[in-house]
């Protein structure tokens, strides 16, 4: 079994884009000490969600003075935005072996979008940033780890390698489909040292639970 950790974004934030955002960003200390942390644990895979322009300026450098791999999923509708990842940053992330994946467009829950809507953030979204990133996207990000099985079957149709969730426990490291542990504001060396180290509980086994329904309804 592995765990994936999620970040959003790093350091301060000037403004949210939508409610609740800042509950994602976690100080450069708390980062910085996290990854050190991670470095003790091989089962642990790392992501950043949303395409926030810290993950090159903050997160880059210090993935390269750990020697750590990441997957970075960024948004097409975001790549002008001068608060966000820009081509040249997918490209500078992926030129230092970091894979790069679709959030889709604009941030959007997929369940319930029509077709034309559900073709901009699975199918236009993955085509823009292949060209901005200057190579293939096989994976994808769940935006605010919403879906059901209509979204999933979606994804499977379009190809995706791999699908990330947000539903807090352990994945097989062979699962298409890879629940993952969002780190929040709140969090700290100590609360993900206890994620890390933790036998699968009752909250792992809810979120398990959870995650079946989502997939059956």
């Amino acid at each position: 079994m592995i765990i994936n950790l999620c970040f959003h974004g790093i350091g301060s934030i000037d403004h949210e884009r939508e409610p609740g955002e800042s509950r994602y960003w976690v100080t450069e200390d708390s980062f910085l000490r996290i990854l050190d942390e991670v470095t003790e644990h091989p089962q642990v895979r790392l992501s950043f969600d949303d395409g926030n322009r810290s993950d090159v300026v903050v997160a880059l450098p210090a993935l390269r003075e750990r020697a750590l791999r990441a997957s970075f999923f960024a948004l097409a509708g975001r790549l002008d935005d001068c608060a966000s990842l820009s081509p040249s940053d997918l490209r500078e992330l992926r030129a230092a072996g970091m894979t790069i994946g679709s959030h889709g467009w604009t941030h959007v829950p997929w369940r319930g979008l029509d077709d034309d809507d559900a073709r901009r953030e699975l199918i236009d979204a993955r085509s823009v940033l292949m060209e901005a990133s200057a190579g293939a996207i096989q994976d994808a990000a769940l935006p605010l780890g919403r879906y059901d099985r209509g979204v999933l079957g979606r994804l499977e149709q379009a190809g995706y390698r791999t699908v990330y969730t947000s539903d807090r426990f352990p994945a097989r490291s062979d699962s298409w489909l890879q629940a993952r542990y969002s780190v929040t504001a709140g969090d700290t060396v100590a609360s993900i040292r206890s994620v890390l180290a933790a036998h699968p509980g009752v909250r792992d086994a809810r979120n398990v639970l959870a995650s079946a329904v989502k997939r059956l309804r």
